[in-house]
């Protein structure tokens, strides 16, 4: 198989010029190629008035070392590396006890797959709802203001991601091509096959329900078992080595192999795991406010012309300002044609988050405006200076402080853009209608995050309008507050085994444990713990 990149041509350019270019690069008649597939689709839209569609071609040819020999002088023109899922291992008759795993997000969910796939029967422990009885109690706070902590858009069964835009895209590095084996898995379960090759994949919430249920049918067909409901409040070790995880019950269940999925905001079990002396250390992340302005807006000054145009869709953007005061001020989960959502987990704290359905079709675009922080910046407290879980204090406070400024009932605070940089509260609404419900109450955001974070907005703003028209137009619309961008603790593990550096036995994986950012980063390692956890039973039994 060759790999063809950079072939470029028109948005509207026909079905068969994408072939016929492929024949003119390789120099072959049409009777020699066999077959080809779109690796990957992207947009060059650097020059508004000629946006060209960008392809990355596999194509089967004849005389496949002859072709490859002549076009060796072409840097476009290779060998295609091979991109198949290869197990590592397969659990013999009797396997043994069966692995744990503590969570169902996107690496809970495809560390239980892809042991499942290997035969070794998994057992995951979910603490929320299954995804359908999930989504009315998530609906539940978001139209009557009614929070439920145990089923929302941090827990239950598809983890946090599915109440997002469902981006399924990543900057990790992937030279096994681990997120193909995601993408493919996904496109197994319903997803448009459109996200194997698209350079910016999505999904949407709606399509990520069914998914999940299709992939959870899957792993229960494969032997593993599952559990709802199901809350983790504390483990057993002994001697260095986890024995077993206790549930909220009462009821003990002896594992010696724990897969750690827990997402990025199980700050409960954060707590249990530092009580019981497992390591963890406090991260940097990011807080800010989430912006919304109408999408036209956005498609006008990514694509000129040529907005609306449906090959395009709804445009995004990305956005870096490194501010005077020392801090990073940047886009963050750009949701296109999305919404505005309520994203709390404790009571009496207000949360944002974005979202988008597949379609992307909802008249604002929204995105986080955050600034990054580290542990220095983290409240201390002198009776303990060493606890690690100072950014969870930090999201908190920063949490109930929102509750407060927009009027106690889970509304948000809000604020026009005009009036933040203005130093002014807000007191009505201009044309762009925030999407946030249970609603959004206007206010001055100034008291809402430290003033190193709104000194660096403020002066980001501006700074964003130079590259994107009409960013600070002063009736866009500032909600806060975004806390959970990522998990504010990493529970450090040994590179080698995957294993917790004082804990054996205990695998942390995804967000929560700070080794990934979004669902595809975080399904990437949910696999590798998956197939280290396979690989330690193997060793175990021999």
């Amino acid at each position: 198989m060759l790999r063809v990149t950079e072939i470029k041509l028109p948005l509207d350019h026909s079905p068969a010029a994408l072939q016929a270019t492929l024949l003119q690069r390789l120099a072959i008649a049409e009777t020699d190629l066999l077959h080809y597939t779109i690796f990957k689709r992207g947009t060059d839209a650097r020059k508004k008035n000629n946006i060209l569609f960008v392809y990355t071609v596999d194509a089967e040819v004849r005389n496949e070392a002859e072709v490859l020999q002549r076009c060796a002088n072409n840097p476009h023109i290779s060998l295609a590396p091979d991109t198949c899922y290869q197990f590592v291992t397969r659990a013999t008759a009797h396997p043994g006890a069966r692995p744990v795993v503590i969570g169902m997000g996107p690496a809970g969910l495809f560390a239980g797959l892809l042991l499942a796939q290997m035969g070794f029967r998994p057992l995951i422990l979910e603490r929320g709802k299954a995804v359908r009885e999930r989504t009315k109690d998530t609906w539940a706070l978001w139209r009557q203001g009614k929070l439920n902590p145990e089923s929302n858009v941090q827990f239950g069964e598809g983890g946090a991601g599915t109440f997002s835009d469902g981006k399924l895209y990543s900057q990790i590095k992937d030279p096994r091509h681990l997120g193909r084996k995601v993408l493919t898995e996904f496109v197994t379960a319903g997803a448009p096959e459109e996200i194997l090759y698209v350079s910016h994949p999505h999904i949407g919430t709606f399509r990520l329900v069914s998914m999940v249920e299709k992939m959870r049918a899957t792993i229960i067909a494969l032997g593993g078992e599952i559990r709802f409901q199901s809350k983790v409040e504390d483990i057993e070790i002994c001697d260095g080595q986890l024995q077993s995880v206790v549930l909220a019950d009462g009821e003990r269940i002896a594992t010696r192999h724990l897969v750690l999925a827990i997402g990025h905001s199980a700050r409960d079990t954060f707590e249990m795991l530092h009580k019981r002396g497992v390591y963890i250390e406090p991260k940097p992340f990011s807080i800010g406010f989430r912006i919304e302005h109408p999408q036209s807006l956005i498609d006008r000054a990514r694509y000129g012309a040529n907005a609306g145009n449906p090959q395009l869709g709804a445009a995004d953007y990305k956005l870096v300002h490194h501010a005077e005061n020392g801090r990073s001020v940047y886009s963050f989960c750009m949701c296109p044609g999305g919404t505005v959502v309520a994203a709390a987990s404790e009571p009496g704290r207000v949360v944002t988050n974005g979202m988008s359905q597949y379609s992307r079709a909802e008249r604002n675009a929204n995105s986080g405006i955050v600034v990054g922080i580290t542990p220095e910046d983290f409240p201390r407290n002198p009776d303990d200076p060493d606890n690690p879980l100072g950014g969870v204090e930090l999201q908190r406070r920063l949490e109930s402080r929102a509750f407060e400024l927009g009027g106690s009932d889970y509304r948000a605070p809000g604020q026009l853009v005009g009036d933040f940089l203005a130093e002014k509260s807000s007191s009505a609404l201009g044309q762009v209608q925030p999407s946030y419900t249970p609603g959004v109450h206007l206010t001055d955001l100034s008291t809402a995050l430290p003033d190193y974070a709104i000194d660096a907005i403020r002066e980001a703003l501006p700074a964003f309008a130079k590259q994107i028209h009409g960013f600070d137009r002063a009736d866009a619309v500032l909600t806060g507050v975004e806390t959970r961008t990522s998990s504010p603790v990493r529970i450090k593990r040994n590179d080698d085994n995957l294993q917790s550096i004082n804990t054996r036995g205990l695998y942390p994986a995804g967000e929560g444990a700070g080794y990934a950012g979004g669902i595809l980063s975080a399904a990437v390692d949910g696999i590798k713990v998956a197939e280290a956890v396979a690989l330690s039973i193997m060793q175990d039994k021999h």
